[in-house]
C-alpha cells in the first residue's frame, strides 16, 4: 500500500490503517497518537484537529476496518496562499481543540475582515481573516463617475434648455407684455433660436396681434358711428321740442282768453324743460360722464325766468347747486320738478323769491331742495293745491325717494354719480 500510494498524486504521505475498534495495524510516516479519535463506520469520513500534533486527522471508515491520515500545517499553509487569496489569518477547530493555520501579522493594528466557514461536512469550522480592501482615489472616480455623468447631463441639458427653449420664449413673452393693442404693434425677436415650433409659435402670436388690431379699429369704428347716431337723435328731438316749444309760444299768443294763454305757456314750459335735459346731455355725451345737473338747473332757472308771465318777470331765483353728474332719467325728473314748483310760485307768489338747492349727501347721493312761500303741506284740501302736490309727489317717485314736505321747504334725495 505505501509503494501504491507514494506514487499517487495528492494524496498524504503519512497514514494508519487500524481495526474498527481502533487498533492500529501498520503505518507510514511520522503519526500521532490517533486513539482518541473518535471511531467511524464504514462509508463515513471525519476530520478533526490532531491531538498531540499540528495537523488534521482525516479517519475514514471501511469494510472491516478504517483509515486515518494526517495533514501538516506546513501542507495546510502552502495550499491556503496558494489558493490566491489575500489571506492574513487561518484557524481551524473542531469541538476540543483549535490548529493556527496562518497566524495573524506582526501588525497588530491592522483591521482584519474575519470570516466563519464550516468544512467538512461540518466538523471543523475555518475562521479566514483577510485584509480589507482599500479603495484607492481610482476606485472613487469610479464609484463617482455615474453620478459625475449625471451631473453633466443635467448641466449639458440645462444650457440647451435655457438656450434654445427658454431664452427664446422669454424674448417672445417680453415682446407680447410691450404690445399694447391699438397703440403699438407686436415686433417679434428677428431670431428665436432654431426651434422651428417657436419660430411657429411667434407668427401665431403676429397673427392673433393682427387680428386683434383690425377688431379694435373695426369696433372703434362701430362704436364713433353709434355716438354719432346717438348724438344726431338727441340734437334732432332737441330740436323737434324746441320747435313743438316755438309752436306752442305763437299759439299761446294768438289764443283768446287769458286762460288758454296760460295753458300754452305751462306747456311751452314744460317742453322747453325737456329740451334742456336733451341739450345737456349732447354736451355732455363727448366725456360720457352723465348730465350735469349744475348747468342744467341754471338754463332752466334762466328759461323759465325768461318765459315768467309779466308780474312774475322779476322774480328771484337763488340757486346753490353742486356739481354733480346723474343719468337723464333722473335728469328729466329734476327738470319737472323744478319746473313745476317753480311755475307755481311764479303763478300764486310772483313777488317772494324762490331758493333751489342741491348738495351731495353722499358718494351715491344728492339732495334737492326747493324753497318757497307756497310749499305749504296743509293746504292740500284746495283743488289746485291738491293736484300740485300729486304731481310733485308722482315725480318724486320717478326718483325712487319720498318727497320730505316742510313748511316752505320740499326736499328730494336722487341717485348720482360717484366723484372721479
Amino acid at each position: 500500500m505505501r509503494n501504491s500510494l507514494a506514487i499517487a498524486p495528492a494524496v498524504v504521505q503519512s497514514f494508519e490503517l487500524e481495526t474498527a475498534d481502533g487498533h492500529p495495524i501498520c503505518s507510514n510516516g511520522t503519526m500521532s497518537d490517533t486513539g482518541s479519535l473518535p471511531l467511524v463506520a464504514p462509508g463515513d469520513i471525519r476530520l478533526r484537529v490532531a491531538p498531540d500534533a499540528d495537523a488534521i486527522a482525516i479517519r475514514a471508515g471501511v469494510i472491516g476496518g478504517m483509515a486515518t491520515a494526517l495533514i501538516g500545517v506546513d501542507e495546510l499553509r502552502s495550499a491556503a496562499l496558494e489558493s490566491g487569496g489575500n489571506l492574513q489569518a487561518m484557524v481551524l477547530l473542531d469541538r476540543d481543540r483549535e490548529l493556527r493555520v496562518i497566524g495573524p501579522p506582526a501588525d497588530s493594528d491592522l483591521h482584519m475582515s474575519m470570516s466563519q466557514l464550516p468544512i467538512g461536512n461540518g466538523n471543523l469550522i475555518a475562521r479566514i481573516g483577510t485584509a480589507p480592501k482599500r479603495i484607492t482615489i481610482l476606485d472613487r472616480l469610479v464609484l463617482l463617475l455615474p453620478v459625475l455623468m449625471w451631473v453633466a447631463a443635467a448641466l449639458i441639458t440645462w444650457l440647451l434648455v435655457s438656450r434654445l427653449l427658454i431664452r427664446p420664449l422669454r424674448q417672445l413673452q417680453r415682446a407680447v407684455i410691450r404690445y399694447q393693442p391699438g397703440k403699438s404693434s407686436l415686433a417679434l425677436p428677428p431670431k428665436l433660436g432654431p426651434s422651428r415650433e417657436i419660430a411657429e409659435l411667434g407668427d401665431a402670436f403676429s397673427r392673433a396681434a393682427t387680428r386683434v388690431d383690425q377688431s379694435e379699429r373695426e369696433m372703434a369704428d362701430a362704436l364713433e358711428g353709434q355716438r354719432r347716431l346717438v348724438r344726431e337723435v338727441h340734437h334732432r328731438v332737441k330740436n323737434n321740442l324746441q320747435v313743438v316749444a316755438s309752436l306752442l309760444n305763437i299759439h299761446g299768443r294768438s289764443a283768446e282768453t287769458a286762460d288758454a294763454r296760460a295753458a300754452y305757456a305751462s306747456i311751452s314750459r314744460r317742453v322747453g324743460a325737456l329740451s334742456i335735459v336733451h341739450r345737456n346731455h349732447f354736451a355732455e355725451m363727448e366725456e360720457t360722464r352723465g348730465i350735469a345737473l349744475r348747468p342744467l338747473i341754471s338754463e332752466l332757472a334762466a328759461e323759465l325766468r325768461a318765459s315768467a308771465p309779466e308780474p312774475a318777470r322779476g322774480v328771484l331765483v337763488d340757486l346753490d347747486v353742486e356739481t354733480v353728474h346723474t343719468t337723464q332719467d333722473v335728469a328729466v325728473a329734476v327738470a319737472f320738478l323744478v319746473t313745476e314748483i317753480v311755475e307755481c310760485a311764479m303763478l300764486q307768489r310772483p313777488k317772494d323769491p324762490i331758493e333751489i338747492s342741491l348738495r351731495r349727501t353722499s358718494e351715491l347721493t344728492a339732495r334737492l331742495t326747493l324753497g318757497s312761500a307756497i310749499l305749504v303741506p296743509e293746504e292740500e284740501d284746495q283743488p289746485d293745491k291738491a293736484q300740485f302736490e300729486r304731481i310733485v309727489a308722482g315725480l318724486a317717485k320717478q326718483l325712487r325717494s319720498p318727497l320730505d314736505r316742510k313748511l316752505g321747504h320740499y326736499s328730494v334725495d336722487l341717485p348720482v354719480f360717484p366723484r372721479e
